[in-house]
């Protein structure tokens, strides 16, 4: 019997399932996340904090005073705590600035994968409740207003100027803002004036992550503030020893999912980094030239990166007759791959401590080329629903085929009569894992056990040290070239309602998505349609579909599969047999 969850006047869900949580919390001292903010701002003062490549750079304290006029706009229209306020945009200092603004005011951050289409970005800000909407350049122009009628306005994230208003306060507090600043700070804005929103306690509700953007499919991911600290404690813990304050990192992952939020924005912010965005679609060039410029400490991405540009960059390179002779030659071979190291290294800027890769498995050719020369780079495990992180190990205990181990705060069990041979679901639980999902009981009750263990969808071993290897993804998510996270369950419930569509599986062929289709054989017989006609149909149906999604969920081609997929006693595709 599922247990109902009981929701506090905050929004904030407390459940049965959650109380490992409340008990490590109450035995351990968890600091506010927004004090951290407050001290990074206060501590860093003069130093630079983001910057927009081939752009502007804010220091800290400009990123304080532009945190504090939002603040001042944001109560004077009203919003008060526990609103929430969406953003969707590309990666930028003013995107960065706007979140934090939304978390030290007390308001519930919704970010928005910039991404997603039009409809899925007005069904996300309708189902959240979000009172204002930021958006990118881009973003304005494809959004529909009137299909968001609970929106009080949508703010210009550049200029932090208003598309609309709604209310006479809020156009008011725009107009007057700079007035308003002057009136409150009549001297000069100063350090002593940072004073920021603090959480009454950890279990308070941070930010609504969602997992993806359609009605049928989408679950909004409530992470409290002591999942924020503990992601932060685990790379202080980690990662703090291996970079310095003031060193500089790129943001390449959308900062609207966790793990490009989590350790390529407000760990560095809260460390005293120096955050570079890209600012535009992060192609293989853009990023060589930015990796080039900045020089980052450390580097988080996820495989298509790295693979992307070491074919570009490094493989021409060494893929000659000459190359593969000296690498055959055990006297020489070992020279030979210290200096593709090198030259791998400075693809990368030259001055990482390691490159950490996330989301999903490296492709074997770049894996075992990384392995050969001794490259220093790791693959993570994590989830959204973990604000992201379950499992890493530094690239000099990390075990290849492996994920890392449980990270601190968090602990690991394989659902399986014998975890180092037989694989079963991964349980994860502890300081990461969420509070459950926004307005949706009956899936937070099948995420989250009575004892708190999240159950992740995913298949894996443990080996006797703790190494946690993936086996399989139960969940079924793809993962985009940019670490865009595709439900392929998604795509194809639109596309089994499309013309002579019995069955579908959508599969991942390198970076395409191909649609396999089973039509119905049944109704063509009927229409008198041959297999030419059947092509035709597919064909229109896929330019159908793709005109519905976006860029990354569109199918590359439709195959017309002529036998019924195989299936579960329980009716389900076995999907593993698809490719």
């Amino acid at each position: 019997m599922r247990r109902r969850l009981r929701r506090a006047s905050s929004d904030i869900f407390t459940n049965k399932r959650n109380t490992s949580h409340l008990k490590q919390t109450k035995r351990m001292e968890i600091p506010s996340f927004n004090s951290l903010i407050e001290k990074s701002i206060i501590d860093n003062w003069d130093k630079d904090a983001l910057t927009d490549f081939k752009g502007a750079t804010l220091q800290y304290h400009d990123v304080a005073r532009k945190i504090e006029k939002l603040h001042i706009m944001f109560e004077s229209s009203g919003v008060v705590k526990g609103d929430k306020i969406a953003l969707c945009g590309r990666n930028s200092a003013s995107w960065a600035v706007a979140f934090l603004a939304t978390l030290t005011y007390g308001a519930v951050a919704v970010p928005i994968l910039h991404e997603f289409t039009a409809d899925q970005i007005h069904n996300i800000v309708n189902h959240s409740e979000a009172k204002l909407l930021f958006v990118g350049d881009y973003v304005a122009t494809i959004i529909d207003q009137t299909k968001m009628p609970n929106l009080e306005g949508i703010i210009y994230i550049p200029d932090y100027s208003l598309v609309i208003s709604r209310t006479d306060k809020l156009t008011y507090a725009r107009e007057h803002l700079n007035e308003m600043f002057g009136k409150k700070y009549p001297k000069y804005f100063r350090k002593e004036h940072v004073h920021y929103h603090r959480e009454e306690n950890p279990e308070e509700l941070a930010l609504i992550n969602y997992t993806s953007g359609t009605t049928g499919f989408s679950k909004g991911v409530m992470i409290p503030y002591r999942a924020l600290w503990s992601n932060y404690d685990f790379a202080i813990t980690v990662i703090a020893k291996k970079i310095k304050k003031g060193d500089n990192v790129i943001s390449i992952l959308p900062m609207a999912h966790m793990y490009g939020m989590a350790f390529e924005f407000l760990f560095e912010f809260l460390y005293g980094c120096h955050v570079f965005y890209l600012t535009r679609v992060p192609s293989p060039a853009i990023i060589a030239a930015a990796f080039a410029e900045v020089k980052p400490a450390i580097i988080i991405a996820v495989p298509l990166v790295i693979e992307k540009i070491i074919r570009k960059k490094v493989f021409p390179k060494i893929q000659n007759n000459r190359m593969r002779l000296l690498l055959n030659m055990p006297i020489v071979s070992k020279k030979v791959n210290e200096k593709i190291r090198q030259q791998v290294t400075n693809a990368f800027g030259g001055n990482f401590y390691e490159i950490i890769v996330g989301g999903a498995a490296f492709n074997q050719e770049v894996e075992q080329f990384l392995k050969r020369i001794e490259f220093p780079y790791t693959v993570g495990y994590g989830a959204t629903e973990c604000a992201p992180i379950i499992c890493y190990a530094d690239y000099q205990e990390f075990v290849p085929g492996s994920c890392g181990k449980p990270v601190v705060h968090m602990e690991v069990k394989i659902d399986s009569p014998d975890p180092e041979n037989v694989p079963g679901e991964i349980l994860a639980r502890g300081l990461n894992v969420m509070l459950g999902y926004f307005k949706n009981e009956e899936a937070t009750a099948q995420a989250l056990d009575e004892d708190g263990w999240y159950h992740t969808g995913d298949l894996g071993l443990m080996d006797a040290n703790g190494n946690v290897f993936i086996k399989g993804r139960s969940k079924n998510m793809l993962l985009g070239a940019s670490g865009q996270n595709i439900y392929p369950e998604e795509i194809e419930d639109k596309l089994n309602s499309l013309a002579m569509v019995n069955e579908s599986v959508v599969v991942q062929r390198g970076e395409k998505l191909v649609g396999l289709v089973h039509p119905d054989y049944d109704e063509a017989a009927t229409m008198r349609l041959n297999d030419a006609d059947l092509e035709n149909i597919m064909e229109q149906n896929r330019q159908e579909l793709n005109a519905t999604q976006p860029p990354y969920c569109r199918l590359s081609a439709i195959e017309i599969v002529r036998e019924e997929f195989e299936k579960t006693p329980k009716k389900s595709i076995k999907r593993y047999l698809y490719k």
